[in-house]
C-alpha cells in the first residue's frame, strides 16, 4: 500500500503489515503528522514489525526526538551534509550480518549524494553495516560545516533495535538513477525483508558477489 499522507493515520492503518518504508521529509514543522499518526508509526515498530528509511527520510521530523532514537541518525540544521553526487565505494564493515551476509565486501555506488556528518544517537544503539569514505576535497572549500583532514569514513548503512523491531537505514538512493544501481537494490530489498522478518532469504546476484 502506498499512501502520500500518513496525517490522520492510526494503528489501525498499519496493522495489516510488517513492514513500513518511509520515504518523506516534512519541510516544516507543520507538515507533522500529528500525535495519534506518528505513535501509531513508533508502536507498530516497538511491537516486533520493521521499519525501512533511505536517503533523505533521515532528515524528516525536527525536533521529534523520539524519532531520532528510531532512525540512529539524522540530517538537522548544521548537522549533515554532502559533496556534489560522484561515484564512491561502499565499504562492508559486517559482513556476518544477515543483510550483507554474502556480499561483496566492497561495491560502487555511482553519482549518488554521499551522507556526512549527520547527528548520531549514542554509540551502541545503532549497528553499522557498511560505511563509504568522504573525500574531503571533493567540497572545494564550500563545506558549510567543519571537514577536519583528508576525509572520513561515514556509515550508509545501518540497523536499530527499537522496542522488538527492526529498523534498516540506507543513505544511498537520491534520485531515480540512483535507486536502480545493483548496489542500492540488493542493500535495499535485503533490508527491507530483514526489518520485516528478521531473515533474509533473497538471492545476491553475481555482480554483487
Amino acid at each position: 500500500r502506498i499512501t502520500e499522507e500518513f496525517r490522520g493515520a492510526g494503528p489501525e492503518t498499519l496493522a495489516p503489515y510488517d513492514l513500513v518504508v518511509l520515504n518523506f521529509h516534512n519541510r516544516r514543522p507543520d507538515n507533522r503528522w500529528g500525535e495519534r499518526a506518528e505513535n501509531a508509526l513508533l508502536e507498530f515498530v516497538r511491537s516486533g514489525k520493521g521499519l525501512v528509511m533511505y536517503h533523505f527520510s533521515v532528515a524528516a521530523f525536527n525536533g521529534w526526538d523520539e524519532y531520532e532514537k528510531l532512525s540512529g541518525a539524522n540530517w538537522r540544521p548544521n548537522q549533515g551534509h554532502h559533496a556534489p553526487a560522484h561515484d564512491f565505494t561502499v565499504k562492508i564493515t559486517d559482513p556476518n550480518h544477515p543483510i550483507t551476509r554474502g556480499l561483496r565486501r566492497e561495491f560502487v555506488q555511482p553519482n549518488d549524494e554521499l551522507y556526512a556528518n549527520l547527528k548520531w544517537q549514542p554509540e551502541g544503539t545503532y549497528h553499522v553495516l557498511a560505511t563509504a569514505w568522504d573525500d574531503h576535497s571533493l567540497y572545494q572549500g564550500k563545506a558549510r560545516q567543519p571537514i577536519p583532514g583528508p576525509g572520513r569514513d561515514q556509515p550508509m548503512l545501518w540497523t536499530v533495535q527499537y522496542g522488538k523491531g527492526r529498523v534498516f537505514a540506507n543513505m544511498l538512493g537520491h534520485d531515480v538513477p540512483a535507486v536502480n544501481t545493483p548496489a542500492f537494490i540488493v542493500t535495499f530489498t535485503r533490508g527491507a525483508e530483514w526489518a520485516a522478518t528478521g531473515e533474509v532469504t533473497l538471492p545476491i546476484p553475481p555482480e554483487m558477489r
